[in-house]
């Protein structure tokens, strides 16, 4: 991309976002977005109540900022145990490259979090769950 080209400003309504049973995620960073090469990230919503499953990214870190809402972020320990923490906004939750992770809005607002994956492509996956659409 040329530089007069890069969207350096993106706003979570300025792209689909992808759809699921659990919320949404807006990609808001990431090659197709805006020609990052080494991450990509945008916001998660999750609707009170709801949560994603247990899952890992093989072959990146994560970083999960909360932004607002309540949660419960579990992170499974080096032995494989789940390891389970009350979650609010300011906190910053690190996910390391292949370990499984769940998140859970336990409050009674929308669960905001901004999330980062590097290198880029955990957001690729996501098109192939059988609940993903385009929003």
């Amino acid at each position: 991309m040329a530089d007069q080209e890069v969207n350096y400003f993106v706003h979570p309504d300025d792209v689909q976002a992808f759809g699921f049973d659990w919320g949404q995620l807006a990609l808001t960073v990431g090659p197709e977005v805006n020609g990052a090469k080494n991450f990509s990230g945008g916001v998660v919503s999750l609707p009170p109540g709801e949560g994603h499953a247990r899952h890992n990214h093989p072959d990146a870190e994560e970083i999960i900022f909360v932004v607002a809402g309540a949660g419960e972020q579990m992170i499974e320990d080096v032995s494989g145990e789940p390891v389970r923490r009350p979650v609010g906004p300011g906190c910053t939750i690190y996910v390391p490259q292949g370990r499984f992770h769940s998140t859970l809005n336990t409050g009674n607002a929308l669960l905001q979090l901004f999330v980062v994956y590097s290198p880029a492509g955990p957001e690729l996956a996501l098109r192939e769950l059988p609940d993903f659409k385009l929003l």
